[in-house]
Formats: C-alpha cells, sequence, structure tokens
C-alpha cells in the first residue's frame, strides 16, 4: 500500500467514525493511533502518547485560546451584545432592512469581543430576533442574517480559528489579526448590501422604523464605550508593543469584565456560568488538537505530507489553480465539519504544500497571512452552507416557527456576497496584506 493510499484509509476511517457521530477529537485520535501502531509499533506509539500532549499543552501561545473565549463569555453574559444593537439599530435602523443591517453590524462589533461564531450567532439572535418580530420582518430574513452575522464572530479579530492557525503555522497572531481587518469589514459591508438588495426587491420582508433623534443616538453610544475602550486598549496595546497578544487577551478578558461590572448585568451565577463556559469550550479545542496531533503524527510518519507537497509542486498545475483546488475542498469539508477541526486537521499537512508554491511572488510571511485569512473567510462559509450550516441550527433553535429550508434559502444571498469577496482576496492579496506592511 503506498502513502498517499494509506493516508486516505487513515481519512477515510476518520470521516466514517465523524458519520456515526463520534466526537471530533475521537474520530482523529482513533485512526491516528492504530496508523501509529500499525507504521512504527506499540513502543514508539507509547513513546508518541508520553509526550505529545505536554509538547501541545506546554506552549505559552496556547493560553490565549482560552482568554479571548472568557473575554466573549463576559461580553455575552454583561450584556454587552444588547448595547451594540441597540447603538448600531439607533443608526441605521430608520432604513429598510436596517434594523437586519444593525443586526449585522451589532454582529462584527460583538466580534470585536468575542472571537466566536456559535457564541455571536446565539447572543445576538437573543436580542435582536424579538425586536425584528415585533417590526413583523420576515422569518427568512430574520433568521439568515443572524445565522450570517454570527460568521463575523470569527472574521473579525480576535479570531479564535485565526489564532490556531498562528499557531500551527507559526505566523505572528498580531500580523494576522490585523490582516483579517479589511476582510472583516468587506464582509460586514457585503451582507449589508446583500440585505439592501433584498428589501429593494420585497420591501414587506424589512419595514423600516422611525428615525431616531440625535440625543437618544448619543445615549446609545455612551452605553457602549466599554466595548470601544476594551477594543482600543488590547490591540492598541497589541500593535503598539505595550504587549503580546496573550497578554492582550488576558488585559481584554479583565477589561471586559469590568465592563460588564459597570452594566450591573453581570451577577454571581453568571460568573461562574462564564468560567464554566470557557472551560468546556477550551476543553474542547484542547482535545481536538490532541486529536488532530495524534492524526497528524501518523500521517507525518507516512510520509504522506511531505509526498503530497512534492506532488504539488511538479503535478504542473499553476499554483493559483492548486489554491483554488483547496479553496473548494475546504467549502465541501465545511458542510460536514465545524471551522475548528477542519483548520486543525488540514493546515499541518496543506500548509507545507502552500509554502512550496510561488504565489503571487509573495515572500514566506506574507503568504502564511494571505493563505491564513483566505482560507478563515472560507471556512466560515460552511458556518451557513447545508447540509450542516452549524449557525443555523443555533438560530432555529430560538425560531422554531421557521423551518429551516427558509432560513437556508434566505441565506443565499449572503452566500453569494460570500463567494465574491472570496474571489476579491484570491485575486487581490492586497487587501489582506495592505495594513501589515503600513505597519510594519
Amino acid at each position: 500500500m503506498s502513502n498517499v493510499t494509506f493516508g486516505i484509509a487513515v481519512f477515510g476511517s476518520m470521516l466514517t467514525l465523524m458519520v456515526l457521530r463520534a466526537p471530533i477529537s475521537l474520530s482523529m485520535f482513533l485512526p491516528g493511533a492504530v496508523a501509529y501502531w500499525y507504521l512504527a509499533g506499540d513502543s514508539a506509539l507509547l513513546n508518541f502518547l508520553k509526550g505529545a500532549a505536554f509538547a501541545r499543552f506546554s506552549l505559552y501561545d496556547l493560553s490565549v485560546i482560552p482568554l479571548f473565549i472568557l473575554m466573549g463569555q463576559f461580553a455575552t453574559q454583561g450584556g454587552l451584545s444588547r448595547a451594540l444593537f441597540h447603538f448600531a439599530n439607533t443608526l441605521i435602523g430608520h432604513f429598510r432592512g436596517g434594523m437586519a443591517m444593525a443586526a449585522i453590524v451589532a454582529c462584527a462589533l460583538f466580534g470585536a469581543v468575542c472571537g466566536s461564531s456559535v457564541a455571536t450567532c446565539a447572543t445576538l439572535a437573543q436580542v435582536a430576533l424579538p425586536e425584528m418580530r415585533r417590526l413583523n420582518y420576515s422569518g427568512r430574513l430574520a433568521t439568515a442574517t443572524l445565522a450570517v452575522g454570527g460568521t463575523l464572530g470569527i472574521l473579525i479579530p480576535p479570531s479564535v480559528p485565526l489564532v490556531v492557525y498562528a499557531i500551527l503555522t507559526e505566523t505572528n497572531i498580531a500580523k494576522l489579526f490585523l490582516a483579517a481587518f479589511i476582510p472583516g469589514i468587506i464582509a460586514t459591508a457585503g451582507y449589508c448590501v446583500a440585505i439592501a438588495i433584498v428589501v429593494a426587491r420585497r420591501p414587506e420582508l424589512g419595514p423600516a422604523q422611525p428615525r431616531r433623534t440625535r440625543a437618544e443616538r448619543w445615549q446609545a453610544f455612551v452605553e457602549i464605550w466599554p466595548v470601544i475602550a476594551v477594543f482600543a486598549v488590547v490591540f492598541g496595546g497589541i500593535y503598539g508593543g505595550l504587549f503580546t497578544p496573550t497578554e492582550g487577551a488576558a488585559v481584554g478578558a479583565v477589561g471586559t469584565f469590568v465592563a460588564a461590572l459597570l452594566r450591573r448585568e453581570l451577577d454571581v451565577k453568571g460568573i461562574v456560568r462564564c468560567f464554566l463556559g470557557t472551560a468546556v469550550t477550551a476543553g474542547m479545542i484542547f482535545m481536538v488538537f490532541l486529536g488532530a496531533d495524534m492524526l497528524n503524527g501518523a500521517l507525518a510518519l507516512s510520509q504522506m505530507p511531505a509526498q503530497l507537497a512534492d506532488w504539488v509542486t511538479h503535478v504542473g498545475w499553476p499554483p493559483l489553480a492548486v489554491v483554488a483546488g483547496l479553496i473548494v475542498l475546504y467549502i465541501v469539508m465545511g458542510f460536514f465539519m465545524d471551522e475548528l477541526s477542519t483548520v486543525i486537521l488540514t493546515i499541518p499537512v496543506i500548509f507545507p504544500a502552500i509554502m512550496a508554491l510561488d504565489l503571487w511572488g509573495l515572500g514566506a510571511t506574507d503568504k502564511a497571512i494571505w493563505f491564513g485569512i483566505l482560507m478563515l473567510m472560507v471556512v466560515e462559509i460552511g458556518l451557513i452552507h447545508p447540509p450542516v450550516g452549524l449557525n443555523v441550527y443555533v438560530v432555529n433553535s430560538l425560531a422554531r416557527d421557521v423551518p429551516m429550508m427558509e432560513t437556508f434559502k434566505g441565506v443565499v444571498p449572503f452566500l453569494i456576497s460570500d463567494f465574491l469577496r472570496v474571489i476579491l482576496l484570491f485575486l487581490f492579496p492586497i487587501i489582506s496584506l495592505f495594513l501589515v506592511r503600513l505597519v510594519s
């Protein structure tokens, strides 16, 4: 059996376990362990297991993940999402579809202190969905908007998948965050344009509301100043060289905690829920890390990644065609896997092949940053695309009267926006690299 065939068999075993609804971490770990034992024997497997967990979890940079998750938990439990939505609604709610656009903007603002797509989706849905119902918004438009808006939780820094990518590829986290800003803003604007086009064709889907006074807008702005302050301190400190991204995550968690206390919406039970939620989510991510390390260790032993990289460089395809093929692969994988699992599983295998290609004449650092942002933009599509569409399931659990198929139909205009944005970032790397080069 060739190495490539062996690797395909291992991947097939992993997918079979996923179809049988085994936990993703276990679906990666078991085939990896069996393959490692088959290739190297039981002594080598035990030695690998003895050191793998410590080698992975002793990384100082890994602590940034639970800190950013805790930051998002404080923001969620502290009611900051409500203030952000109210502020965005006072600015643009008087347009047709304005409340849906306000939900998109609020998701983007909340993503700046959250870093999780599902958390952003679930939190803003609880706030915005009742208001949309009150104005007789279409169930299709309302649920689709909130499902799509949730993806901004990972597109706008801080982004947990982007942190994971940085750790796996040893890319500078601060530069990746900086590179994600312009694409994240483009995503926000693109979703608002999609809403505007939909309500222009059918105005009854998103009725307007009365224009707010200047005093009401100012009052709404006053309520969100803690969020702005935390964002400015965290990212200003990181890019100003005052502290590292890990230290910035700690500062952000403390700042968000203080902001939540100032709103007087965070009690003792809420604080306990924040730490428990952080522990559960971080534990899940770390277990996926462990499973992926086992699987990737076995694949490395089989030399499949090296052979794949060698094949990619000698297959004769144009480098951009190879990247386009990987984009399609990521979209398909997003149908069945969440974004974190996709990143953790594929990057150790695919990244060496990417770095071996000549892409737009980019240097190694720029290439790693550009591909990381492009990959992030692609994997978020799986969060709203059938058959899985995790964000769609989250929103529909809060709006059970709206058929899931209606939400998936409502997502189509946003998917068009997503695909146009991916093409734009694919063809023009400067969009991702502009701020990085400007600051460097």
